[in-house]
Protein backbone atom coordinates (compact mmCIF):
# COMPACT_ATOMS: atom_id res chain seq x y z
CA UNK A 1 0.00 0.00 0.00
CA UNK A 2 3.00 2.55 0.83
CA UNK A 3 4.40 1.51 -2.53
CA UNK A 4 1.51 1.96 -4.55
CA UNK A 5 1.10 5.25 -2.24
CA UNK A 6 4.16 6.86 -3.16
CA UNK A 7 4.39 5.53 -6.84
CA UNK A 8 0.60 7.40 -7.60
CA UNK A 9 2.32 10.43 -5.10
CA UNK A 10 5.37 10.25 -7.74
CA UNK A 11 2.64 9.89 -10.82
CA UNK A 12 0.76 13.01 -10.06
CA UNK A 13 3.74 15.21 -9.48
CA UNK A 14 5.10 14.38 -12.45
CA UNK A 15 1.79 15.45 -14.16
CA UNK A 16 1.35 18.53 -12.10
CA UNK A 17 5.12 19.35 -13.36
CA UNK A 18 4.63 18.90 -16.88
CA UNK A 19 0.76 20.47 -16.47
CA UNK A 20 2.89 23.73 -15.17
CA UNK A 21 5.53 23.62 -17.80
CA UNK A 22 3.15 23.04 -20.71
CA UNK A 23 0.90 26.19 -19.03
CA UNK A 24 4.20 28.28 -18.99
CA UNK A 25 4.71 27.83 -22.34
CA UNK A 26 1.44 28.65 -23.54
CA UNK A 27 2.14 32.00 -21.65
CA UNK A 28 4.94 32.59 -22.48
CA UNK A 29 3.60 31.91 -26.26
CA UNK A 30 0.63 34.04 -25.92
CA UNK A 31 3.19 37.10 -24.47
CA UNK A 32 5.58 36.49 -27.55
CA UNK A 33 2.28 36.84 -30.09
CA UNK A 34 1.35 39.76 -27.80
CA UNK A 35 4.97 40.88 -27.80
CA UNK A 36 5.03 40.71 -31.64
CA UNK A 37 1.66 42.30 -32.56
CA UNK A 38 1.80 44.94 -29.99
CA UNK A 39 -0.81 47.15 -29.30
CA UNK A 40 -3.52 48.18 -31.80
CA UNK A 41 -5.35 51.36 -30.74
CA UNK A 42 -8.53 51.43 -32.86
CA UNK A 43 -11.05 53.88 -33.72
CA UNK A 44 -15.07 53.19 -32.20
CA UNK A 45 -16.81 55.44 -33.89
CA UNK A 46 -20.80 56.39 -32.33
CA UNK A 47 -22.60 54.04 -34.31
CA UNK A 48 -23.10 50.24 -34.23
CA UNK A 49 -22.64 49.24 -37.75
CA UNK A 50 -19.11 50.88 -37.32
CA UNK A 51 -19.14 49.24 -33.69
CA UNK A 52 -19.90 45.91 -35.56
CA UNK A 53 -16.55 46.52 -37.02
CA UNK A 54 -14.67 47.47 -34.18
CA UNK A 55 -15.82 44.13 -32.54
CA UNK A 56 -14.62 41.66 -35.14
CA UNK A 57 -11.26 43.23 -35.87
CA UNK A 58 -10.82 43.43 -31.93
CA UNK A 59 -11.46 40.18 -31.89
CA UNK A 60 -9.20 38.57 -34.61
CA UNK A 61 -6.29 40.12 -33.90
CA UNK A 62 -6.37 38.93 -29.61
CA UNK A 63 -7.48 35.86 -30.47
CA UNK A 64 -5.50 35.08 -33.66
CA UNK A 65 -3.01 37.50 -33.44
CA UNK A 66 -2.69 37.43 -29.70
CA UNK A 67 -2.08 41.10 -30.05
CA UNK A 68 -3.33 44.03 -27.34
CA UNK A 69 -6.03 45.83 -28.75
CA UNK A 70 -7.62 49.21 -27.53
CA UNK A 71 -10.55 50.46 -28.78
CA UNK A 72 -11.64 54.20 -28.05
CA UNK A 73 -14.91 55.44 -28.26
CA UNK A 74 -14.57 58.75 -30.09
CA UNK A 75 -15.81 60.20 -32.73
CA UNK A 76 -14.97 61.10 -36.06
CA UNK A 77 -13.07 63.98 -35.98
CA UNK A 78 -11.16 63.48 -33.17
CA UNK A 79 -10.04 59.87 -34.67
CA UNK A 80 -8.69 61.69 -37.84
CA UNK A 81 -6.52 64.01 -35.02
CA UNK A 82 -5.23 60.96 -33.29
CA UNK A 83 -2.75 59.79 -36.48
CA UNK A 84 -1.09 63.11 -35.98
CA UNK A 85 -1.00 62.36 -31.94
CA UNK A 86 -0.45 59.03 -32.20
CA UNK A 87 -3.22 58.01 -30.48
CA UNK A 88 -5.28 55.95 -33.03
CA UNK A 89 -3.71 53.60 -35.33
CA UNK A 90 -6.92 53.00 -37.66
CA UNK A 91 -10.09 54.04 -38.78
CA UNK A 92 -12.22 51.04 -39.98
CA UNK A 93 -15.05 52.54 -41.29
CA UNK A 94 -14.54 56.03 -43.25
CA UNK A 95 -17.18 58.56 -44.57
CA UNK A 96 -15.86 60.72 -47.14
CA UNK A 97 -14.24 63.39 -44.93
CA UNK A 98 -12.14 64.75 -47.96
CA UNK A 99 -11.07 67.79 -45.81
CA UNK A 100 -9.17 65.57 -42.96
CA UNK A 101 -7.80 63.24 -45.51
CA UNK A 102 -6.58 66.47 -47.47
CA UNK A 103 -4.81 67.32 -44.32
CA UNK A 104 -3.63 63.90 -42.09
CA UNK A 105 -3.11 62.18 -45.75
CA UNK A 106 -2.04 64.45 -48.44
CA UNK A 107 -0.31 67.53 -46.34
CA UNK A 108 0.61 66.27 -42.68
CA UNK A 109 1.62 62.18 -44.11
CA UNK A 110 0.80 60.63 -40.74
CA UNK A 111 -2.06 58.28 -42.31
CA UNK A 112 -2.88 56.50 -45.56
CA UNK A 113 -5.80 54.82 -47.17
CA UNK A 114 -5.80 51.34 -47.03
CA UNK A 115 -8.45 50.76 -49.18
CA UNK A 116 -11.79 49.33 -49.03
CA UNK A 117 -14.01 48.57 -45.80
CA UNK A 118 -16.33 46.26 -48.65
CA UNK A 119 -19.54 48.18 -47.52
CA UNK A 120 -21.16 50.72 -49.55
CA UNK A 121 -22.95 53.69 -47.37
CA UNK A 122 -26.17 55.41 -47.78
CA UNK A 123 -27.13 58.80 -46.24
CA UNK A 124 -30.59 60.68 -46.43
CA UNK A 125 -33.59 61.85 -45.35
CA UNK A 126 -36.39 58.83 -44.42
CA UNK A 127 -39.88 58.38 -43.24
CA UNK A 128 -41.58 55.14 -41.95
CA UNK A 129 -43.61 53.09 -44.14
CA UNK A 130 -47.08 54.16 -42.94
CA UNK A 131 -46.28 58.22 -44.05
CA UNK A 132 -45.97 57.12 -47.74
CA UNK A 133 -49.27 54.94 -47.77
CA UNK A 134 -51.24 57.87 -46.37
CA UNK A 135 -49.16 60.54 -48.80
CA UNK A 136 -47.48 58.89 -51.41
CA UNK A 137 -45.98 62.43 -52.81
CA UNK A 138 -44.52 62.96 -49.36
CA UNK A 139 -40.83 61.16 -51.06
CA UNK A 140 -40.58 64.08 -53.17
CA UNK A 141 -38.88 66.62 -51.59
CA UNK A 142 -40.82 69.46 -53.64
CA UNK A 143 -43.91 68.42 -51.61
CA UNK A 144 -42.23 68.87 -47.80
CA UNK A 145 -43.69 72.12 -47.60
CA UNK A 146 -46.96 71.39 -47.79
CA UNK A 147 -46.86 68.79 -44.95
CA UNK A 148 -44.30 70.81 -42.57
CA UNK A 149 -47.45 71.07 -40.30
CA UNK A 150 -47.42 67.66 -39.75
CA UNK A 151 -43.84 67.30 -38.21
CA UNK A 152 -44.14 70.57 -35.90
CA UNK A 153 -42.93 69.43 -32.31
CA UNK A 154 -42.40 71.96 -29.24
CA UNK A 155 -39.11 72.24 -30.00
CA UNK A 156 -39.49 73.55 -33.49
CA UNK A 157 -41.76 75.67 -33.54
CA UNK A 158 -43.97 76.73 -35.91
CA UNK A 159 -41.79 74.80 -38.23
CA UNK A 160 -41.56 71.39 -38.92
CA UNK A 161 -39.32 69.13 -37.15
CA UNK A 162 -36.36 67.45 -38.67
CA UNK A 163 -34.85 65.15 -36.95
CA UNK A 164 -31.03 64.58 -36.79
CA UNK A 165 -28.64 61.90 -34.48
CA UNK A 166 -25.71 62.78 -32.87
CA UNK A 167 -24.33 65.78 -33.86
CA UNK A 168 -20.38 64.73 -34.64
CA UNK A 169 -22.37 62.47 -37.43
CA UNK A 170 -21.67 63.54 -41.29
CA UNK A 171 -24.61 65.99 -42.09
CA UNK A 172 -25.45 68.66 -44.58
CA UNK A 173 -29.16 68.95 -43.44
CA UNK A 174 -29.18 72.59 -41.95
CA UNK A 175 -28.20 73.81 -45.17
CA UNK A 176 -29.98 71.85 -47.34
CA UNK A 177 -33.22 72.81 -45.25
CA UNK A 178 -31.97 76.75 -45.70
CA UNK A 179 -31.36 75.85 -49.74
CA UNK A 180 -34.26 74.04 -50.49
CA UNK A 181 -36.06 76.61 -48.67
CA UNK A 182 -37.83 74.00 -46.64
CA UNK A 183 -40.07 75.18 -43.59
CA UNK A 184 -37.84 72.49 -41.60
CA UNK A 185 -36.09 73.14 -38.19
CA UNK A 186 -33.28 70.45 -37.45
CA UNK A 187 -33.35 69.18 -34.24
CA UNK A 188 -30.30 66.55 -33.03
CA UNK A 189 -31.71 63.83 -31.11
CA UNK A 190 -28.05 62.82 -30.30
CA UNK A 191 -28.02 59.42 -31.18
CA UNK A 192 -28.18 56.51 -33.00
CA UNK A 193 -30.33 54.74 -30.32
CA UNK A 194 -32.54 57.91 -30.44
CA UNK A 195 -33.82 58.15 -34.29
CA UNK A 196 -34.45 54.67 -34.02
CA UNK A 197 -36.80 54.98 -31.37
CA UNK A 198 -38.13 57.95 -33.02
CA UNK A 199 -39.13 56.00 -36.69
CA UNK A 200 -39.99 52.90 -34.53
CA UNK A 201 -42.38 55.18 -32.65
CA UNK A 202 -43.53 56.66 -35.45
CA UNK A 203 -44.39 53.67 -37.45
CA UNK A 204 -46.25 52.16 -34.45
CA UNK A 205 -48.43 55.15 -33.04
CA UNK A 206 -48.67 56.36 -37.26
CA UNK A 207 -46.99 59.83 -35.62
CA UNK A 208 -45.54 62.19 -38.33
CA UNK A 209 -41.48 61.79 -38.47
CA UNK A 210 -38.57 62.61 -40.19
CA UNK A 211 -35.09 62.39 -40.41
CA UNK A 212 -31.63 61.27 -41.53
CA UNK A 213 -30.48 57.71 -41.48
CA UNK A 214 -28.49 56.11 -43.29
CA UNK A 215 -27.33 52.23 -44.52
CA UNK A 216 -25.50 49.56 -43.64
CA UNK A 217 -28.23 49.01 -40.40
CA UNK A 218 -29.75 46.31 -39.33
CA UNK A 219 -32.41 48.44 -38.34
CA UNK A 220 -33.80 49.21 -42.12
CA UNK A 221 -34.51 44.68 -42.30
CA UNK A 222 -36.90 45.52 -39.24
CA UNK A 223 -38.15 48.55 -40.53
CA UNK A 224 -37.90 49.39 -44.06
CA UNK A 225 -37.76 53.12 -44.06
CA UNK A 226 -38.48 55.53 -47.24
CA UNK A 227 -36.13 57.59 -48.65
CA UNK A 228 -36.96 61.26 -49.43
CA UNK A 229 -35.67 62.22 -52.90
CA UNK A 230 -33.53 65.12 -53.18
CA UNK A 231 -32.20 67.12 -56.14
CA UNK A 232 -29.70 64.11 -57.49
CA UNK A 233 -26.02 63.90 -56.77
CA UNK A 234 -23.00 65.51 -59.15
CA UNK A 235 -19.96 65.42 -58.19
CA UNK A 236 -19.08 68.26 -56.65
CA UNK A 237 -22.47 69.81 -55.69
CA UNK A 238 -21.70 69.22 -52.46
CA UNK A 239 -18.07 71.21 -52.31
CA UNK A 240 -19.57 74.61 -50.42
CA UNK A 241 -21.52 73.59 -47.99
CA UNK A 242 -23.39 76.68 -47.49
CA UNK A 243 -24.57 76.18 -50.58
CA UNK A 244 -25.37 72.93 -51.31
CA UNK A 245 -28.69 72.11 -52.54
CA UNK A 246 -28.02 68.21 -53.81
CA UNK A 247 -28.62 64.85 -51.76
CA UNK A 248 -25.39 62.84 -50.40
CA UNK A 249 -23.46 61.21 -52.72
CA UNK A 250 -23.02 57.33 -52.53
CA UNK A 251 -19.96 56.45 -49.85
CA UNK A 252 -17.32 53.22 -51.23
CA UNK A 253 -16.50 52.99 -47.06
CA UNK A 254 -12.71 52.91 -46.98
CA UNK A 255 -10.42 52.37 -43.86
CA UNK A 256 -7.54 54.59 -43.24
CA UNK A 257 -4.46 53.96 -40.44
CA UNK A 258 -1.61 55.41 -39.24
CA UNK A 259 1.84 55.52 -41.05
CA UNK A 260 3.99 54.38 -38.59
CA UNK A 261 1.57 51.42 -37.34
CA UNK A 262 1.35 50.60 -41.13
CA UNK A 263 5.95 50.79 -41.22
CA UNK A 264 5.75 48.89 -38.10
CA UNK A 265 5.73 45.13 -38.97
CA UNK A 266 2.88 44.23 -36.55
CA UNK A 267 0.58 41.55 -37.98
CA UNK A 268 -2.48 43.55 -37.37
CA UNK A 269 -1.09 46.09 -39.80
CA UNK A 270 -1.57 42.83 -42.58
CA UNK A 271 -5.09 41.85 -41.09
CA UNK A 272 -6.59 45.21 -41.20
CA UNK A 273 -5.93 46.01 -44.70
CA UNK A 274 -7.07 42.77 -45.88
CA UNK A 275 -9.99 43.12 -43.95
CA UNK A 276 -13.46 43.35 -46.10
CA UNK A 277 -16.58 42.39 -45.57
CA UNK A 278 -20.51 43.15 -46.87
CA UNK A 279 -23.22 45.18 -45.71
CA UNK A 280 -25.24 42.02 -44.57
CA UNK A 281 -21.98 40.77 -42.66
CA UNK A 282 -22.09 44.14 -41.13
CA UNK A 283 -25.44 43.96 -40.53
CA UNK A 284 -25.60 40.73 -38.81
CA UNK A 285 -23.21 41.73 -36.33
CA UNK A 286 -24.60 45.11 -35.22
CA UNK A 287 -28.47 43.33 -34.53
CA UNK A 288 -26.68 41.02 -32.34
CA UNK A 289 -24.75 43.66 -30.55
CA UNK A 290 -28.02 46.17 -30.48
CA UNK A 291 -30.92 43.85 -30.38
CA UNK A 292 -29.94 40.40 -28.96
CA UNK A 293 -27.23 42.45 -26.61
CA UNK A 294 -24.37 40.36 -26.97
CA UNK A 295 -21.07 41.61 -25.49
CA UNK A 296 -19.33 43.01 -28.87
CA UNK A 297 -16.68 40.23 -28.08
CA UNK A 298 -19.78 37.35 -28.21
CA UNK A 299 -21.41 39.45 -31.07
CA UNK A 300 -17.61 38.60 -32.84
CA UNK A 301 -16.95 34.97 -32.19
CA UNK A 302 -20.53 34.07 -33.43
CA UNK A 303 -19.89 35.69 -36.60
CA UNK A 304 -15.96 34.34 -36.43
CA UNK A 305 -17.15 31.01 -35.90
CA UNK A 306 -19.41 31.24 -38.87
CA UNK A 307 -17.20 32.13 -41.37
CA UNK A 308 -13.83 30.78 -41.17
CA UNK A 309 -12.26 31.19 -45.12
CA UNK A 310 -13.33 34.68 -44.15
CA UNK A 311 -11.00 34.94 -41.31
CA UNK A 312 -8.29 33.14 -43.07
CA UNK A 313 -8.29 35.47 -45.89
CA UNK A 314 -7.50 38.26 -43.22
CA UNK A 315 -4.81 36.38 -42.06
CA UNK A 316 -3.23 35.19 -45.25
Amino acid sequence: MFIKHRALKVASSVFMAGALVAALSLNAGAAQAAAKCGTVNIANNPWVGYNADTAVVEYVAKHSLGCNVVVKDITEQVSWQGFASGEVDVILENWGHEDLAAKYITKLKVAQDIGSAGNSGIIGWYVAPWMVKKYPDITNYKNLNKYAKLFKTSESGSKGAFLDGDPSYVTNDAALVKNLKLNYKVIFTGSEAALITAFRGSEAKKKPVIGYFYEPHWFLSELPLVHIKLPAYTTGCDADPKTITCDYPPYALNKVARTAFLKSGSPAAKLIKNFTWTNDDQNSVARSIAVDKLTRDAAAKKWVDAHPDIVKKWLA
